[in-house]
């Protein structure tokens, strides 16, 4: 069974999030974002990009950071929730299959992207959306080659 994605993108300063969320409606979720490493350049400043743990992003806001500013990512969680329900912290792929959450995007060492989502025809999008931006290393993540313990960056 597919459970997500994961790929490499370049290690420098650009609209990521945005990109790889692309075929993926931010605007119409709510989500959970980890404070972890991650900077936009501000009046010639680094400023934190979400400078705390947020628990209830809503989606609208979401888009706009991350369509509309230069970032650069270090440790990034990111979860993705129906409007309908709350956000939570999900630790581990347990967690996520009984939780509400649909989508979670990790960002380790600037470059290494995981996404898992629900949806499969959704993952699929990710995918051909993630190989179209030319993002290296592009895998499908299996139930056979997943070797992921927990659902955050740390």
């Amino acid at each position: 069974m597919i459970r997500g994605v994961s790929f490499e993108i370049p290690n420098e300063y650009g609209r990521f999030l945005g990109q790889i969320l692309k075929p993926f409606r931010v605007e119409e979720h709510n989500w959970w974002i980890g404070g972890e490493e991650a900077y936009i350049a501000e009046n010639g400043e680094l400023k934190a990009l979400f400078p705390e743990l947020i628990n209830d992003m809503e989606g609208k806001t979401l888009k706009n950071i991350i369509e509309n500013n230069d970032y650069y990512l270090i440790f990034q969680d990111i979860k993705a929730f129906p409007k309908t329900s709350k956000t939570s912290e999900i630790k581990t792929y347990d967690e996520f299959l009984i939780s509400n959450c649909v989508l979670a995007l990790l960002v380790v060492d600037s470059s290494y992207i995981t996404v898992y989502c629900k949806d499969v025809e959704m993952l699929k999008g990710l995918y051909i959306n993630a190989k179209e931006q030319g993002y290296l290393n592009l895998i499908y993540i299996t139930d056979e080659n997943d070797f992921r313990t927990g659902l955050s960056v740390w």
